[in-house]
């Protein structure tokens, strides 16, 4: 265990945590919504802190973030504890935790960096459940990687709290953040938290100079009405086009194994929506069809970057701009 960080010390040993949009009040030996911060004794711990759970070396494309050093590889850190309860998780072995069983490996964030760096990982990306709530670890990590000269990377479902993303954003070089639907009522029943925190760490994270890009699993019947597709363009277009849209097939998993897996058809007029909406970059996820795999400049329509699966090839982009119109492209570059 170690002291957490945001921590708001009340009266009767009461601790109001301020990582995240939940803010959960806990009375002594009271646990987060987390399941990994904890009330002992009128101080709030972090229980997973050094409980590494997985580490792997990942294509910065799994993240997925298409406009960030393509065809790097990202060196992939997780520990156990979520701040939602997604009711499709796919790690929900890893973020559904009970404290009593939480697991992990004691790697000092320094011994991380050590292993990203010899493994030739450009980067460092925290991933698999959800950063926010193994903070300390992350913050700690991403200093030492930045002075190391390597990029922080986010996988995050953006229910940071503001005080939180001020602490992390001198250290966080890009996010790829989970806009899981467009409605609240979606937010409370399958994910157990609420719409307008998400909203907010978008703009703020792009207001911050963070690199952004936005994933969405479209699950049939539940977020992919024509009406709420339009809203949730809208919304990302009028934040910035240039931000890139990842819309991603579901497939039935954890506790949402009744809904059929979404049709490509879908995805793909979700996608043209985005494109009818001015939003410049879009990439279809967990589709065989690389219709919309590719990076084209918004200007001139010249292919930029190549993608089958995970294997990417960069075809005409040069310094961060289209080879042949020279416009600048948004993201990450060399």
């Amino acid at each position: 265990m170690r002291p957490a960080l945001l921590a708001e010390f009340l009266p009767e040993k009461v601790v109001k945590c301020n990582l995240c949009a939940h803010r959960c009040l806990l009375s002594k030996s009271k646990i987060g919504i987390c399941g990994v911060r904890k009330n002992v004794d009128g101080i709030l711990v972090s229980l997973n802190y050094h409980r590494v759970a997985a580490t792997h070396t990942d294509p910065i494309e799994k993240k997925p973030l298409y406009h960030c050093l393509p065809s790097s590889t990202s060196f992939s850190i997780a520990a156990m504890g979520c701040n939602f309860k997604c009711t499709f998780c796919q790690n929900h072995s890893l973020s559904m935790v009970q404290h009593e069983k939480l697991f992990g490996e004691a790697i000092e964030p320094s011994e991380l960096v050590a292993t990203a760096i010899a493994f030739d990982c450009r980067s460092i990306s925290f991933t698999y459940t959800e950063p926010t709530v193994y903070f300390e670890l992350m913050l700690e990590t991403a200093k030492l990687a930045r002075t190391a000269g390597l990029k922080n990377f986010m996988v995050t479902n953006g229910y940071m709290t503001a005080e939180a993303l001020d602490m992390i954003e001198p250290y966080l070089d890009g996010a790829n953040i989970d806009l899981k639907a467009f409605t609240a009522e979606f937010y409370k029943k399958y994910c157990g938290a609420r719409l307008e925190p998400v909203k907010e760490t978008i703009a703020r994270m792009h207001g911050a100079g963070i690199w952004i890009e936005l994933t969405t699993l479209l699950i049939p019947g539940l977020n992919d009405s024509e009406a709420e597709i339009h809203e949730m363009a809208d919304f990302i277009a009028g934040t910035n086009p240039g931000i890139p849209w990842h819309v991603s097939r579901f497939f039935p998993q954890y506790q949402l194994t009744s809904v059929a897996v979404t049709p490509e058809n879908s995805i793909f007029k979700a996608l043209q929506v985005g494109k009818e909406k001015g939003i410049q970059y879009l990439y279809g996820g967990n589709i065989p069809s690389d219709t919309w795999a590719h990076t084209h400049c918004h200007q001139c329509g010249s292919l930029l970057i190549e993608r089958s699966g995970y294997s990417t090839r960069i075809i005409n982009l040069e310094a961060g701009k289209c080879g042949d119109c020279k416009t600048a492209i948004p993201g990450i570059w060399e």
